[in-house]
C-alpha cells in the first residue's frame, strides 16, 4: 500500500508511532528503563516476602518516609547535573545543616522556626558562593565542591564532636506529626482497624518534586537550563546567559540542599561529625539511575524519584533477609550505577553514530 492509500486516521498513527519509537529510543528510554526496575523489583518483593507482609502499603510509604531527605537533595543533584556540573558537598552540608539545627535549639536555645530559618539562608550562601566561584571565576565544579565538602564538614566538627540530641517540642512534633491516608487500612491484631501513615517531610519532598518537574518543563528558565547543558557554547550564540544560569542553578541546589537536611534531620532527631557521610554519592546514583547522565543536558526529576526508590527497595531487601549485611545494598547500587553509565554511554554512541550519518547523506 503506498503513502497515497493511507487514509488520515492510518497517517496519524503512523506518525504517532514513530514520534513514541524516537523518544524510547531517545534519552527517555533511561526513565523507561528505570521506573520498568522499580516495578519489577518491587513485584520481586511481594512475591518473595509476602510472608513480611511487603504488601502493606506502609512499607511502600516507609520508602518515602526514610528517604524523603535523599528525594530533595538529589533533585537540586539533577538540576546541577543537567547543567553539566556536580557537588560532592551536599553530604557535609546535610551534616552541618542537622549539627547547626541541633545547636542552636539545644545550646542556644533558639527556636525551631528561626533556626530552620538560618540554616536555609546559610544553604543558599553556601550554594551562591560555590554558583559564582564556578560560573564567573570558571574553576571546575568538582575541585570547588569538593573544597565545600571539607569546609561544611569542618564546620560541623567546630560546632561540636559530640552528638546533639534534638529535644525542641516544636521540631519534635514536625517530626511525629502522623498524616495518615484514608485507604490501604488493615486490621491489626486486637481488630483495630489501622491506616497508613506519612510524615510531613514526604509532603514537602513531593512539592519540591513537582515544583522543579514545572520548572523544566514548562519555564525559560528550565529551557535554558537544558540548554546550557546541552551545549553551552550554542547556548550562548543563542544569547542565553550561561553564567547567570548556573550561578542560579547553584542557589537553588543549596537551598534544597539544606532543605533535604532538615528533612533529614526531621527523621534522625540529632546530630553527630560523621552524619550523612557518602549521602552525596547516594544522591548522584540516584539521578545517575534515574535516566540524567554526567555529561548533562538531559534529565528528569521523576526519573530520580525513581531512582531513590529503586535504593530504598533494595534496602528493604537486605532488611527483610535478614541474615545480609547492610553492605550488600552499596554493591548492588554500584552494580545499577555501572549498568546505566554503559547505558547512557552506548545512547550517546548511537546519537552520534546516526548525527554523521546523517550529515554524510546531507
Amino acid at each position: 500500500m503506498s503513502k497515497l492509500q493511507l487514509s488520515v486516521p492510518q497517517i496519524k498513527e503512523i506518525h504517532i508511532l514513530q514520534r513514541t519509537k524516537e523518544k524510547l529510543l531517545g534519552h527517555n528510554f533511561l526513565l523507561f528503563v528505570t521506573i520498568v526496575l522499580f516495578i519489577v523489583m518491587y513485584l520481586a518483593g511481594l512475591i518473595v516476602y509476602k510472608d513480611k507482609n511487603f504488601d502493606n502499603l506502609q512499607v511502600f510509604l516507609n520508602l518515602l518516609i526514610s528517604n524523603s531527605g535523599l528525594i530533595i537533595t538529589a533533585v537540586g543533584m539533577t538540576l546541577v547535573l543537567i547543567i553539566g556540573g556536580i557537588d560532592i558537598s551536599v553530604g557535609s552540608v546535610v551534616a552541618a545543616t542537622c549539627m547547626m539545627l541541633a545547636a542552636m535549639m539545644e545550646r542556644g536555645n533558639i527556636g525551631a522556626l528561626p533556626a530552620i530559618l538560618i540554616v536555609l539562608l546559610f544553604g543558599t550562601v553556601f550554594g551562591a558562593v560555590q554558583g559564582w566561584l564556578i560560573a564567573y571565576l570558571k574553576l571546575q565544579p568538582f575541585i570547588v565542591t569538593l573544597a565545600g565538602m571539607f569546609f561544611a564538614r569542618g564546620l560541623t566538627a567546630v560546632i561540636s564532636l559530640e552528638m546533639i540530641t534534638i529535644t525542641n517540642e516544636t521540631f519534635k512534633n514536625i517530626a511525629q506529626y502522623k498524616i495518615y491516608l484514608p485507604f490501604g487500612g488493615y486490621l491489626n491484631r486486637k481488630g483495630v482497624m489501622v491506616y497508613p501513615y506519612i510524615y510531613p517531610t514526604v509532603i514537602l519532598a513531593l512539592i519540591v518534586l513537582i515544583l522543579a518537574f514545572i520548572l523544566l518543563k514548562y519555564t525559560k528558565f528550565g529551557r535554558t537550563i537544558y540548554a546550557v547543558g546541552g551545549n553551552e557554547q550554542s547556548a550562548m550564540l543563542m544569547g542565553l546567559n550561561v553564567k547567570r544560569t548556573k550561578f542560579i542553578v547553584y542557589i537553588i541546589n543549596g537551598f534544597l540542599t539544606t532543605l533535604g537536611g532538615i528533612a533529614f534531620c526531621l527523621n534522625t532527631m540529632g546530630a553527630f561529625v560523621e552524619l550523612a557521610k557518602g549521602f552525596e554519592m547516594e544522591a548522584i546514583a540516584a539521578t545517575v539511575i534515574g535516566g540524567t547522565p554526567l555529561t548533562g543536558g538531559v534529565g528528569n526529576v521523576f526519573g530520580t524519584l525513581f531512582g531513590v526508590l529503586i535504593k530504598a527497595t533494595i534496602e528493604t531487601f537486605v532488611s527483610f533477609q535478614g541474615n545480609l549485611s547492610s553492605w550488600w545494598s552499596k554493591i548492588i547500587i554500584a552494580a545499577l550505577l555501572a549498568f546505566f553509565i554503559m547505558l547512557q554511554s552506548l545512547l550517546v554512541m548511537r546519537k552520534n553514530k546516526k548525527s554523521r550519518a546523517k550529515g554524510l547523506y546531507v
